[in-house]
């Protein structure tokens, strides 16, 4: 298993925290100082079930500084999301938990910490 991970984060603080006491092994990416590869990203959104703009953090200022928030969400665009998410991984929802198994899910609530907190 593995987390990306922003400690600066509450939510992924939480998770990281949530891990360690269920005993689960994980390996710890700091994403921001690792960033993901185009490639990495488009795994992580193909076992997520998403699409780019579903893990972009919006809100964030770089996203209006770069245009992002009026960006179209569309398959024609898809590639300007990928880019700006590899080119600013800040903007990536946190954290994002990913099995060996494949699973994926971005942990940004009770419920979904817990069910990630009992995979084997």
């Amino acid at each position: 298993m593995e987390i990306w991970h922003n400690p600066r984060c509450s939510k992924s603080r939480a998770a990281k925290a949530a891990l360690d006491e269920a005993g689960v092994d994980y390996t710890e990416r700091r994403y921001l100082d690792q960033p993901p590869t185009t490639e990495e990203i488009e795994k992580v959104l193909e076992q997520l079930g998403v699409e780019p703009w579903e893990i972009t953090r919006t809100g964030d200022a770089i996203a209006q500084e770069i245009g992002l928030r009026d960006l179209p969400r569309d398959a024609e665009h898809r590639g300007n999301w990928l880019t700006a998410l590899t080119a600013h991984p800040a903007l990536i929802q946190r954290p994002i938990v990913v099995a060996s198994d494949g699973r994926a899910l971005v942990v940004r609530d009770d419920e979904t910490l817990e069910s990630v907190s009992s995979w084997d």
